[in-house]
């Protein structure tokens, strides 16, 4: 039972999945009760199981073309089919929670848009030039979903971090498969820029948030708590 549970969470990208579901629960207890926090995390972990085991399933046949033995569909910890299973059962649960749940309808619609864009990079946009927009528009769901769930409009600020954010993530998290991509034809934005200038966008990128965040609320707090 725990290998099984194990090799799920391997096969849902477990650290990017428990990041995200962190950056929920950090965002949720600045705005509302920790009991809320931990209702809003779950909702947000459940969206992102369905993103990871998506992410494998549909790559189950490149993955055992490069015999990458991580993979637990590969190793044959999981089997395809179990985990096809497993997450069109769990699919109907993670949309009513979001909707019904602490998010809300209009903080859980937000999110699932947010989820639906992960999906399609899975399927679609990891193939094409526009691959970062997924992970544009779905940073920047993630903190707007919370927002909303407290009746807050999301600022600037923070929707555009958090997008730009992602993208730089993006391009940062294909570095290292850039040969093995091109040899599967992904041909991903970072894919068809290369290794050195994905560096360069990723530095951009950083050096953009940076000045974001120099001129918003959390500098002014910042200055103001150290004069």
């Amino acid at each position: 039972m725990f290998s099984k549970t194990k090799a799920l969470a391997k096969a849902a990208h477990f650290g990017p999945t428990m990041l995200i579901t962190t950056i929920s629960f950090i965002l949720a207890t600045l705005l509302s009760q920790t009991s809320t926090a931990l209702g809003i995390a779950f909702t947000v972990f459940l969206g992102q199981l369905i993103i990871g085991w998506s992410n494998d399933i549909y790559d189950y046949q490149d993955d055992l073309k490069h015999n990458r033995q991580n993979k637990p569909l590969v190793n044959g910890q999981l089997t395809v089919s179990s985990l096809t299973r497993i997450t069109f059962l769990l699919l109907p649960i993670a949309i009513i929670a979001n909707l019904i749940g602490p998010l809300g309808f209009k903080g859980g619609a937000v999110y699932l848009l947010g989820v639906g864009c992960g999906i399609a990079y899975n399927f679609y946009f990891k193939f094409s030039p526009l691959s970062p927009l997924p992970y544009f528009i779905a940073l920047a769901a993630l903190p707007a979903s919370i927002f909303y769930a407290v009746d807050k409009a999301p600022p600037l600020w923070v929707l555009a971090t958090s997008s730009l954010l992602g993208v730089a993530f993006h391009f940062a998290n294909v570095l290292k498969d850039l040969s093995a991509d091109r040899q599967s034809s992904i041909g991903g934005l970072p894919q068809r820029a290369g290794k050195k200038v994905s560096i360069g966008i990723i530095v951009l990128l950083l050096v953009i948030v940076s000045i974001i965040l120099m001129n918003s609320p959390i500098s002014e707090t910042f200055k103001s708590t150290n004069p």
